[in-house]
């Protein structure tokens, strides 16, 4: 029979090729789902992973997904690789839309094109804020960042909610919750001329080189892991485990509030309730999946984005349900941590002892 044995030491192949399994098995089980909804497993697959690829129109949509993946996914690595365990990206990406949105609003027809820079500085101040909170409750009375950062999700849900159906709410909009649209000047520059694709794509990219050097080239980083994940070593060594929590959960709440803000700067252009896309939470599997690596999140940034795409294109084109897009991110996530058992235990096959007897 099958048993696990533990490893003298991690395996290192296994480290790397688990995400690859994981992705494996969840294809398969995709293909055994598509059968038993009754559609084409070939067709299916093709709107998950050929469709969003095939054109270049279509690789500019994949990286305007990818890029508030990664981007939220950067930050969360900061915070997990430092033992805190920020959940409530979410809500740090809707306050950083609600504050770039606010900024945004300020602008007119005669306003220069100096605004894009504010409104991304104020989508990053809002998602620090907000991330603040977490950080002084666990700080100050031992909060769990846990619950906090999640429940907050849903404050800044409500106070978006507030604000398009209320003060912000665009009189010439015939009563729909919006906000007006953003003035022009506003919007986040192009890379491609006819294409959606804009320069958030390369602040995501800059943004994880950033990381590699600060986690794995400064000491700052050094401090940063340790302070969270062995405070009286940290303590021993001079560092802070204080400072930690605070540095991971500012960046985080930056990066989450700047992918705010380069989302309705960008490809929405207003303020609406439908500004919370489940990217903070997707981002979580991001940064597991590339394991809290900055060149493995951008690979697994746009494979999530892929699963995005391709569960819009099966919900059209094949007639399945929207919540597929889900589904496949949680069956990633689940294989995933299924796979890791690999990474520290190994598969070896024992004989029972009814068949050694037998032998006898």
């Amino acid at each position: 029979m099958l048993k696990l044995e533990q490893r003298p030491q991690a395996s290192r192949f296994w480290t790397f090729g688990s995400p690859v399994l994981a992705l494996l098995i969840t294809v398969l089980i995709g293909v055994g789902l598509f059968v038993l909804l009754g559609k084409d497993p070939v067709k299916g697959l093709q709107a998950f992973f050929w469709e969003p690829i095939k054109s270049g129109y279509a690789l500019g949509e994949l990286t305007m997904k990818a890029t508030p993946l990664l981007l939220i996914a950067l930050g969360l690595a900061v915070c997990f690789r430092s033992n805190v365990w920020n959940i409530g990206a979410e809500g740090q990406f809707v306050i950083g839309a609600v504050a770039a949105g606010g900024m945004a609003l300020l602008a007119d027809k005669n306003t220069g094109p100096w605004i894009v820079p504010v409104i991304l500085l104020a989508g990053m101040l809002g998602g620090m804020v907000w991330a603040g909170i977490v950080a002084w409750l666990r700080d100050r009375f031992n909060a769990n960042e846990i619950l906090v950062s999640l429940m907050l999700v849903y404050v800044a849900t409500l106070m978006l909610g507030y604000l398009v159906y209320g003060p912000w709410k665009d009189p010439m909009g015939y009563n729909f919750p919006q906000t007006k649209s953003f003035e022009k000047i506003t919007q986040i520059p192009k890379l491609v001329q006819g294409m959606r694709m804009n320069i958030g794509v390369l602040i995501a990219l800059a943004g994880a080189a950033l990381l590699w050097v600060y986690l794995f080239r400064t000491r700052a980083g050094l401090a940063q892991q340790v302070g969270g994940l062995a405070p009286s070593a940290a303590r021993y060594a001079g560092f802070s485990s204080r400072k930690a929590l605070w540095t991971a959960l500012m960046i985080s709440g930056a990066t989450a509030g700047l992918a705010g803000a380069l989302e309705v700067a960008g490809p929405l252009g207003q303020l609406t309730p439908y500004v919370p896309a489940g990217y903070g939470f997707a981002a979580i599997i991001v940064a597991f999946v590339g394991r809290l690596h900055p060149v493995g999140m951008v690979f697994s940034a746009i494979l999530m984005s892929m699963f995005y795409i391709g569960g819009e294109l099966a919900q059209s084109r094949l007639g399945l349900p929207k919540a597929l897009t889900g589904v496949f991110q949680g069956l990633l996530l689940f294989t995933l941590l299924a796979c890791d058992t690999l990474v520290v235990y190994r598969l070896r096959w024992v004989a029972s002892r009814a068949a050694v007897k037998g032998g006898l």
